[in-house]
């Protein structure tokens, strides 16, 4: 994003909020509640990705704009413009999906439960009542690895690691402890995330994401998708992702093409090794696919 780049500021006003509930500046379970001056903490309500979509509305609309030329989302971000796509169908004329659904799989589900189960699991959670500044470090930890294990693909840690050894000079002399690069690896990103996200926050978006499906708007996933309110829609996958397999993104572009024959809907999938993660690491395969999108404006 900008200028020049495939989101060219100097031709669009490009706005990015952070996601309601997160920890990074909108409202969430880390924020003040002004009734206690303590942290919401649980006492935030259940949290959909549809509220999300509403607070980006309202943002637009606060902003003295009545229609989008687009929105674009991934993963995470992918859901929440589906979402705001069906809800407020007027507001936007195109639509760019990219490595997401309308419906999380349950093999994401389990994923994410294992990881909301480890970071309930640490005594320091507290059930929540942790102080600011602190909390589950460990459960949080775990909770990233396996993250990064699902962001990534097998190919390409057979290809950036293989069965690589971590040097002896690096070794503890712990007979348990980080014997492979792969092991460090992760053990790096774990560290890199500690103290940088609320764990109750993290909670509270992970299972926002497992709730959301698209079917409750309108009774079915035809019917949701009847409701989509942009004419030119792309959608694009990645042919390793595990947590968004590419045939979940066929299957939402053939779906609201069948569904309204009307619309203009492209798909478009990335060969790309890096899995799930794709879209933040493989820019020599998206940004083609975002200049051509933005192009046909």
């Amino acid at each position: 994003m900008g200028p020049s780049r495939p989101l060219d500021t100097r031709k669009y006003f490009v706005i990015c909020a952070n996601s309601m509930g997160s920890c990074f500046g909108s409202t969430g379970p880390a924020s003040i509640n002004p009734t206690t001056g303590e942290p919401y903490r649980l006492a935030f309500p259940v949290l959909s990705l549809e509220d999300i979509a509403t607070a980006g509305k309202l943002l637009v609309e606060h902003l003295g704009v009545a229609e989008l030329e687009a929105v674009v989302g991934p993963s995470m971000g992918g859901m929440t413009s589906l979402a705001f796509a069906a809800m407020f169908p007027e507001m936007s004329r195109r639509l760019l999906i990219i490595s997401s659904a309308p419906r999380t799989l349950p093999f994401s589900i389990a994923l994410r439960s294992m990881q909301r189960e480890m970071i309930r699991r640490d005594p320091e959670w507290k059930s929540g009542n942790y102080s600011p500044g602190e909390g589950p470090i460990t459960g949080m930890r775990l909770a990233r690895k396996i993250g990064m294990v699902s962001y990534r693909s097998a190919d390409e840690w057979e290809q950036r690691f293989g069965r690589e050894r971590v040097p002896e000079e690096r070794k503890t002399g712990d007979g348990f402890a980080l014997d492979f690069e792969i092991e460090s690896y992760l053990e790096a990103h774990a560290n890199k995330f500690t103290g940088q996200f609320d764990a109750n926050c993290y909670l509270y978006l992970s299972r926002a994401s497992d709730l959301f499906d698209l079917a409750e708007h309108g009774g079915s996933l035809a019917e949701a998708y009847r409701l989509l309110g942009p004419q030119k829609i792309t959608v694009v996958g990645v042919v390793s992702d595990l947590l968004f397999p590419a045939h979940q993104q066929r299957q939402l572009a053939d779906g609201i093409e069948k569904a309204d024959p009307a619309k203009e809907v492209t798909y478009i999938e990335m060969d790309s090794i890096h899995g799930h993660d794709s879209f933040l690491v493989d820019m020599d395969q998206l940004r083609p696919i975002l200049q051509n999108f933005f192009k046909r404006a």
